[in-house]
């Protein structure tokens, strides 16, 4: 009689890889030195989930694993201890590749070639028909906004051009997964905005998007959950409005109110046992501040603000 060997339980994902687009189990990684020795524990137990259409927020300093985590996704890197699983395969499965797109911190573009000659040569590298790249590029310029700099050579362009063209060979394969690495790197208010606003419309287009950025603002107003890591280890995890919510304070917005009003407003708070820290009128912030006025300058160009 044979004996059937069976898998051991830890050797296919736990979730389903239909709602789950990544899963880490206990995921660790530890870089050596020349000799073996442990030189940086930089992810320890790592255990998270990236669900399908959603924008997932992966925040830390400097140093804190963010990068091991997406080079273990990406299986560019194998992992020390632990599973990492992506559409339900082992991270270095590379048939995974061609449903993900990825843009790195550091855009790795050729120099020498135009926006529509890159777009060319990585819709090649996916065994793109000629008349599909040709569409798919149009397409990209035009979401991107690079319709003016199509034909000029990368080695010419700004930071944030360079971060245009970038997300633009991410999505070349229309990708199912987009890893977005520090997205709004050397682009201005404006760009920064139109940037987030892609990330938006591209979650509403079905597209799942893990986000890694030290800028807290872009990760606040697009992500709807995050993961805080510092030195290796996860710190937090929860949906941004959750974790944002200051538990033991009640925000009341209202208009129009007398100032009897608001004084029976207060004696009634304070009859309840309550205390009022604060009664104003809500503030916007710099960013919108910034693009009002840039918007009404267009408009109504040589008008001055009036200052304080």
């Amino acid at each position: 009689m044979s004996a059937t060997l069976e898998q051991p339980a830890s050797s296919a994902p736990s979730s389903d890889p239909t709602s789950v687009i990544v899963e880490t189990r206990n995921l660790g990684k530890i870089y050596r030195d020349f000799w073996g020795r442990k030189k940086v524990n930089a992810l320890k137990s790592l255990d998270l989930e990236v669900r399908r259409g959603e924008i997932f927020g992966l925040l830390g300093p400097n140093g804190s694993g963010k990068s091991t985590t997406i080079k273990l996704m990406l299986g560019l890197l194998f992992p020390t201890s632990g599973r990492v699983f992506v559409f339900g395969k082992e991270a270095t499965d590379v048939s995974k590749n061609e449903r993900i797109g990825y843009l790195p911190e550091e855009s790795y573009l050729y120099k020498f070639l135009n926006a529509e000659e890159t777009l060319d040569f990585y819709g090649r590298l996916f065994d793109m028909p000629a008349s599909v790249r040709r569409e798919r590029t149009e397409q990209l310029i035009q979401m991107v906004g690079l319709q003016r700099a199509r034909r000029r050579q990368l080695k010419e362009y700004s930071k944030g051009m360079t971060r245009r063209i970038g997300l633009a060979q991410a999505l070349i394969n229309e990708p199912e997964f987009l890893v977005l690495d520090e997205p709004t790197t050397g682009l201005d208010p404006i760009g920064t905005r139109e940037m987030k606003d892609l990330i938006l419309k591209l979650r509403e287009e079905g597209k799942t998007i893990l986000l890694c950025s030290h800028q807290l603002a872009d990760v606040q107003d697009v992500c709807d959950r995050v993961a805080i890591l510092h030195q290796g280890e996860l710190k937090e995890l929860g949906r941004v409005d959750s974790l944002l919510k200051v538990q033991d304070t009640t925000e009341i917005h209202a208009s129009g109110l007398s100032e009897a009003a608001k004084q029976q407003i207060k004696q009634i708070i304070e009859s309840q046992g309550g205390s009022l820290k604060k009664m104003d009128n809500p503030t916007t912030t710099m960013e919108e501040l910034f693009l009002d006025i840039v918007r009404e300058s267009d408009q109504r160009p040589g008008r001055r603000g009036s200052g304080t």
